[in-house]
């Protein structure tokens, strides 16, 4: 197949200046002086152009969770045994996880994709299955996935949005869960970003400074094994990443492609969205980014995306977490916007 032919390289949807020209024009004449709503005009005004309407909103929102197991882990990388993402995967289904709890308070609508862990799954009440193997191979011996595996996990995620689609989403909230994902990102960011291990790599689910250490080490011989394969993103994603980045990456990419507005979560997340921005180029102008994550590596991600979080609040947990803490905001942003009088309306004098 010619590359040119891969959905994920067709074009992201054309941004609605004219929704955000008028959205502009409305805050210059809301009771308020210019500008003191801060970082609250500007969401705003973006998610209008998103939405491709002068008074946006964000209530109906979807979030899916993706979980998959890492072979990486065996390098000793992880503070906690593989086991533990199909044990979460549990957690989710029986309503336990943070992202549970966030889902429920704001009314949004919650999935769970297994894409294979190293635990056998079972059916479980939420979660979908869709099971590309017992997690990725261990990418310091060979490549984590194969080309079929990760065009089946992109596929996932893009189908994913097509039934988001189908319900009129109004924002897509994206998460992850893989005992060992910090350390594909990192590989990830440092092969498309061209830093070094040390740079990206971080504590992930709790290691100490010696445990960090080796992280970056174990980046770094992998790095330099896959020196003369890892030369485009897509054989970046394919040698380093997890089934739960690929399809967070189809995610991304579809939602730009269908016109629905993406609140990117943290570390993995943010990954997963440089990944898009390369393989779709333009997809990132639909992409906001919820919060700046403690893991380190972070910030130099955001930097190279040129994005700036809504928040910090010193938050790395991932699924979707911090995401979903911002959705509030955002929902307030739209309420100011839509719904303060314009000074002709309560008589104010405008200056």
């Amino acid at each position: 197949m010619n590359s040119s032919t891969y959905w994920w390289e067709s074009a992201p949807a054309m941004i609605d200046e004219d929704a955000r020209a008028a959205a502009e024009a409305r805050q210059g004449i809301l009771t308020k002086p210019p500008g003191a709503l801060g970082k609250l005009e500007t969401l705003a005004i973006q998610l209008a152009a998103l939405q491709g309407r002068e008074k946006p909103r964000v209530d109906r929102v979807d979030i899916t969770v993706f979980a998959g197991d890492h072979g990486v882990v065996a390098e000793g990388i992880s503070a906690f045994p593989q086991q533990v993402t199909y044990e979460m995967v549990k957690n989710f289904a029986s309503g336990g996880a943070a992202i549970n709890v966030l889902a429920k308070s704001l009314g949004a609508t919650l999935k769970v994709v297994n894409l294979g862990t190293v635990v056998e799954a079972d059916e479980l009440p939420g979660v979908v299955n869709q099971l590309l193997g017992p997690g990725t191979a261990n990418f310091t011996r060979q490549s984590a996935m194969t080309r079929q595996q990760l065009d089946s996990a992109m596929q996932v995620g893009r189908a994913t949005v097509m039934q988001c689609r189908q319900k009129d989403s109004e924002l897509f909230i994206g998460g992850e869960m893989g005992i060992g994902n910090t350390t594909a990102a990192a590989a990830i960011c440092c092969a498309l970003l061209g830093v070094e291990a040390h740079t990206m790599a971080g504590p992930g689910t709790g290691l100490d400074s010696e445990g960090v250490s080796h992280k970056a080490d174990v980046i770094s011989r992998a790095l330099a094994a896959h020196a003369d394969q890892a030369k485009t993103p897509i054989d970046v994603l394919r040698i380093f990443g997890g089934f739960e980045i690929a399809a967070l990456t189809g995610c991304y990419i579809a939602c730009a492609q269908e016109s629905i507005a993406v609140l990117v979560d943290g570390f993995i997340s943010t990954c997963a969205a440089l990944c898009a921005s390369r393989l779709c180029v333009g997809s990132e102008q639909w992409f906001l980014y919820s919060h700046a994550s403690a893991e380190p590596g972070h910030a130099t991600i955001l930097a190279a995306l040129d994005a700036e979080p809504v928040l910090d609040l010193g938050m790395r947990l991932g699924e979707g977490s911090g995401a979903a803490v911002v959705v509030p905001i955002l929902r307030q942003a739209c309420a100011l916007h839509s719904e303060m009088a314009t000074f002709a309306e309560a008589g104010v004098s405008d200056g």
